[in-house]
C-alpha cells in the first residue's frame, strides 16, 4: 500500500466506497465521472503505480477475469463492454495505481479518445 495513493486507501477501507466487487485480489467501484453507462474501476488491492510496474502477468490475467466477472454481475456481458488501462501521464493516467476501466451499456464507437 503507497500511503498517498488514493485507490490503496480505497481497497484498504480507509476511504469509505461503495464497492460493487470484492475479492481477495481486486476491488471495484463506479467511477466518479463515467464515460458510459456503465463504467467501474477495477483495482488490485496490491499497489501497482501503472501497468509497467507489474512483473507477474498472472496479475494481469486474474484482473481481466475480475472485469469478465463483473460485466456479468452487471448484465453487459452479453451485450459487450470495453476494457480500457491508461498508463502513464501521455496515456492519460490520472490516478497513479493500476486500474482498468470497465465501459458498456451502450455502443462504443472507434476510435476512442
Amino acid at each position: 500500500m503507497s500511503d498517498d495513493c488514493v485507490f490503496c486507501k480505497i481497497a484498504s477501507g480507509d476511504i469509505p466506497a461503495a464497492l460493487i466487487y470484492q475479492d481477495e485480489r481486486f476491488v471495484a467501484f463506479h467511477d466518479l465521472s463515467p464515460q458510459a453507462p456503465v463504467h467501474v474501476l477495477v483495482i488490485p488491492r496490491t499497489h501497482y503505480t501503472s501497468l509497467m510496474d507489474v512483473k507477474d502477468a498472472a496479475v494481469l490475467g486474474d484482473l481481466l477475469e475480475a472485469a469478465k466477472t463483473i460485466s456479468s454481475q452487471l448484465g453487459i456481458a452479453g451485450t459487450g463492454w470495453r476494457t480500457v488501462i491508461n498508463t502513464g501521464q501521455d496515456g492519460g493516467q490520472t490516478v497513479m495505481h493500476l486500474h482498468v476501466h470497465l465501459l458498456g451499456g451502450r455502443f462504443m464507437q472507434w476510435p476512442p479518445g
